[in-house]
């Protein structure tokens, strides 16, 4: 009886944070050092547990003092907002504790990831695709790579690695780093990860890119795999996929998008040209935890043909596991991993209650967020559109009217929000230039919260300002 009257008031406690803070009666965090935190928490664990009252009050902290990706002023990641539906097949997923390896023991679970890796491969399409569930899109780049190396060197699944091979990869030099991680783990070598040039937008230049191949050849080596990445991590940039298919057709090489931050902008019927050319890739990756709202961890990788995941697997002697007793294939059969989270569940529930056209409306209200807030920044003469925009990030940074190192400037604006708990927003380097990136994740976003951030963070710009003056930091 104890445990239910705990989860009751546990429960009260949720439906308050998650009120408070997306109604913004929360700030973004309340912030305190690492040593605070530590303090706060009562971290150690002792000999005898807590009681009702020290366990309900550990509650009470964790949430007082998490960051609440909920709230609309938290535009510091490529995830943000509150998903009802997908909160409730969360719990559902946790309520069951099953695993994804055979259909005897995830019946319900196995069904839904079926249908929604076959509805993600409609929106592509990959008419006679396949694909799984698994732990993001590093992940996903990862088996992506290991899929297609073992397409051109198939006897390494039993052999290992030869590296009289030379294997080679091409990526944009904005790529995400988890493809020199996934070369490192898979014995390529993050040395044969090529980083092609880009424009000044951050899209891949093709012609560079045939230009490195040529080069790889030349050296005697053997390109294998190139990557389109669908929203760069900073700039939101989405490679020339079409342009780049022709280039991997040429040369047979693997083509995978990279569609872990921008993938959902196939769910828009208005921008999906971005990713014009996908349906002529190998393999995508798409995080639907991202601006699909779904609670982390939801990613997919989507092959276009089916069997290559299984072929990526040796024989294992798995009677003990694998019975072959029902009528639907066991997914685990073409996953690397054995234990295997339930992550199509939420995301089923979500895309259920809010249906195809809901999700069309919500990528597209995103975009118009973008474009809002790229607006609001040309509009105001401090701030200066550091790139164009292009999908979901602005990319800008506040310039005064007076002499003062802008890197320095910015970031100190930047860890003022963040550390007041009114708005969060992260910031990264173009060139030498350091940039506010903001990030339109959040699917409940309206352009008061646009305006509301702009208000933030104009306001502890001018602040500094007058301090640095004050303080004769800075000169005219």
């Amino acid at each position: 009886m104890k445990d239910f009257e705990i989860l009751n008031k546990t429960f009260g406690k949720v439906k308050k944070e998650i009120y408070g803070s997306s109604c913004g009666k929360r700030a973004v965090v309340d912030f305190k050092t690492p040593g605070e935190l530590r303090k706060i928490m009562k971290l150690a664990v002792e000999e005898r547990g807590v009681n009702e009252k020290q366990f309900l009050q550990l509650i009470d902290d964790y949430l007082q003092y998490s960051v609440r990706t909920g709230n609309k002023q938290f535009f510091n990641q490529l995830f943000s907002g509150f998903n009802l539906p997908a909160f409730i097949g969360e719990l559902l997923t946790t309520l069951t504790n099953t695993s994804m390896y055979t259909y005897e023991v995830a019946p319900v679970a196995s069904v839904i990831e079926k249908e929604m890796i076959a509805l993600m491969n409609s929106y592509v399409p990959f008419s006679n695709g396949d694909g799984i569930f698994l732990t993001g899109g590093s992940n996903g780049n990862l088996l992506a790579m290991f899929s297609a190396r073992n397409r051109v060197f198939p006897e390494g699944r039993f052999e290992g690695y030869d590296r009289t091979q030379k294997l080679v990869a091409f990526v944009n030099e904005q790529a995400h780093y988890s493809l020199d991680t996934a070369a490192n783990l898979l014995g390529i070598g993050s040395k044969n990860v090529i980083r092609v040039k880009s424009d000044s937008k951050g899209r891949m230049d093709p012609v560079e890119l045939e230009s490195e191949i040529k080069q790889s050849l030349h050296r005697g080596e053997n390109p294998f795999f190139v990557v389109a990445t669908c929203a760069t991590t900073l700039m939101g940039a989405y490679d020339p996929m079409e342009e780049m298919a022709v280039i991997c057709k040429k040369y047979d090489l693997w083509l995978h998008a990279d569609g872990s931050f921008g993938g959902s902008i196939l769910l828009s019927d208005t921008h999906r040209q971005l990713m014009k050319g996908v349906e002529k890739a190998d393999s995508l990756v798409w995080n639907p935890h991202k601006l699909m709202n779904i609670p982390l961890v939801c990613s997919a990788l989507l092959l276009k043909e089916k069997g290559v995941l299984e072929r990526n697997l040796t024989d294992m002697n798995t009677d003990y596991l694998y019975h072959d007793t029902d009528s639907m294939e066991d997914l685990g059969k073409k996953s690397i991993q054995c234990g295997r989270r339930v992550d199509a569940v939420k995301l089923w529930f979500a895309w259920k209650y809010f249906g195809k056209e809901g999700y069309r409306e919500r990528i597209d209200s995103l975009m118009a967020m973008a474009e809002y807030a790229e607006k609001m920044v040309v509009e105001n003469p401090n701030l200066q559109l550091v790139v164009p925009r292009q999908s979901f990030a602005i990319c800008f940074r506040w310039v005064p009217d007076f002499k003062v190192d802008l890197n320095e400037f910015n970031l100190e604006v930047r860890e003022r929000l963040r550390k007041n708990g009114s708005s969060m927003v992260n910031y990264g380097y173009i060139n030498d230039k350091l940039v506010i990136r903001l990030i339109t994740a959040n699917g409940n976003l309206q352009k008061k919260d646009i305006d509301e951030f702009f208000h933030n963070f104009t306001t502890e710009a001018m602040q500094l300002e007058a301090k640095n003056l004050v303080c004769g930091e800075a000169s005219k």
